[in-house]
């Protein structure tokens, strides 16, 4: 049995469609609820409308008005009990660059290492 709360509900913002697919059924599979966004934007968007989220799971490179770490510093401010994940294969962050307790996964990543950061960012 899964030691998260059954109603977890994850945000992931991915601008590539297929990996933001693989990210949500993976999610989806592991127990969470998911919400998709494909840029910063759409995110704030859900986030406004959609107060329950548990945790932002962004990817670091989009396009549109913010990268995913700005995206990253905004959500902390406006709701700071969001936990947050970033993803990137073109950086690395330490988790000092990233807001509040959170962390980085390195593109690719596999499954079993996404869902055991979520949960343990959820834990916390």
């Amino acid at each position: 049995m899964s030691t998260h709360a059954p109603s977890s509900t994850v945000l992931i913002v991915e601008d590539e469609t297929l990996v933001r697919m693989l990210g949500t059924d993976i999610l989806e599979e592991a127990g969470f609820i998911v919400v998709e966004a494909a840029n910063a934007d759409e995110a704030m968007a859900v986030l406004q409308g959609q107060p329950d989220v548990h945790l932002l799971f962004s990817d670091v490179d989009m396009p549109g008005t913010m990268d995913g770490l700005e995206l990253a510093k905004l959500v902390h401010e406006r709701w700071p009990r969001i936990r947050l994940l970033l993803t990137s294969g073109h950086h690395r962050l330490a988790s000092a660059d990233i807001p509040g307790t959170g962390q980085f996964v390195p593109k690719p990543w596999s499954g079993t290492a996404l869902v055991d950061k979520i949960r343990g960012l959820l834990a916390a």
